[in-house]
C-alpha cells in the first residue's frame, strides 16, 4: 500500500525555465575555481567527472581536496531567490489535494531546501526534508542514499512513491521496490524513461497518477 510521497527538490518541483539550477550550477563551477585555483574549462572538466564517478561534486571535491560541505553547500546555494522563483497556486493546490504525506529527498541542504519550499509557498506540505546530512552526505544515486530515507521514514520501499526529474536518480528506487515517475518538464514526451514507472511533463501530472495508484482515479 502506497504510504509515502517523496519528492526530489531542484528541477522538479520547479522548471529549468526558471534558471535557478544552471545559476547554481555557475556557483559550483565558481566554487571549484575559487577554492582550487582551476580555469573555467578545468572546473567543467572536474565537475563533469565528479558528477560520473561520485554523483555529485561535492563527494567528489571531499573525498579528494577535503573540502569543508559546509563551505560549500553554503557558497553554491548563495543566490536572490526571489530573482527565480515565484510563489507557486497550482503545485500548491496540487499538494494540498494529495492525502499522503509528503518529503523532499534532496542531495542539497535543509537551508536550501527550506528557502525554495518558501518560496514557493508550498513549505506547509512538506514536514519531513530528508537532506544531504540526514543522509549522513551519501547522495541520490548512490543507493545507500534511499535506504538510509527509507530507514528515516520508518517504511518499507514499496510504501513509496519516488518523483525526480533525472532517470539516473530514479533506477536505484526502483530497484528497491519504490514506485517512480520521472518529471520530464517538456524535454519528454511523457513515456518513462528506462528505470521509471510513469512520466509525466509537468510535476501537476502527479496528482493524477497518485490517484489512480490509490484507487480515486
Amino acid at each position: 500500500m502506497l504510504r509515502h510521497l517523496l519528492f526530489d527538490l531542484d528541477e522538479t518541483l520547479y522548471g529549468p525555465q526558471t534558471g535557478l539550477w544552471e545559476a547554481i550550477g555557475e556557483r559550483i563551477l565558481s566554487y571549484m575555481m575559487v577554492r582550487l585555483g582551476l580555469s573555467r574549462a578545468e572546473a567543467e572538466a572536474r565537475r563533469a567527472r565528479y558528477r560520473r564517478e561520485y554523483g555529485v561534486a561535492l563527494n567528489g571535491l571531499m573525498a579528494e581536496h577535503a573540502i569543508d560541505p559546509d563551505d560549500y553547500l553554503h557558497y553554491v546555494h548563495d543566490l536572490p531567490l526571489d530573482e527565480y522563483l515565484q510563489p507557486d497556486a497550482a503545485l500548491n493546490g496540487m499538494l494540498a489535494r494529495l492525502p499522503l504525506p509528503k518529503a523532499i529527498l534532496t542531495n542539497s541542504d535543509r537551508a536550501h531546501a527550506t528557502r525554495v519550499l518558501t518560496r514557493l509557498d508550498i513549505a506547509r506540505h512538506f514536514p519531513t526534508i530528508i537532506d544531504i546530512r540526514a543522509l549522513e552526505l551519501v547522495n541520490k544515486p548512490g543507493p545507500e542514499a534511499y535506504e538510509r530515507a527509507l530507514r528515516l521514514l520508518k517504511a518499507q520501499a514499496s510504501e513509496c512513491l519516488f518523483i525526480d526529474d533525472l532517470p539516473q536518480n530514479l533506477a536505484p528506487a526502483r530497484q528497491l521496490g519504490m514506485m517512480t515517475i520521472h518529471v520530464g518538464h517538456g524535454r519528454s514526451n511523457g513515456a518513462p524513461p528506462p528505470g521509471a514507472d510513469y512520466g509525466v511533463e509537468s510535476v501537476l501530472a502527479v496528482e493524477r497518477i497518485v490517484a489512480g495508484l490509490i484507487g480515486q482515479a
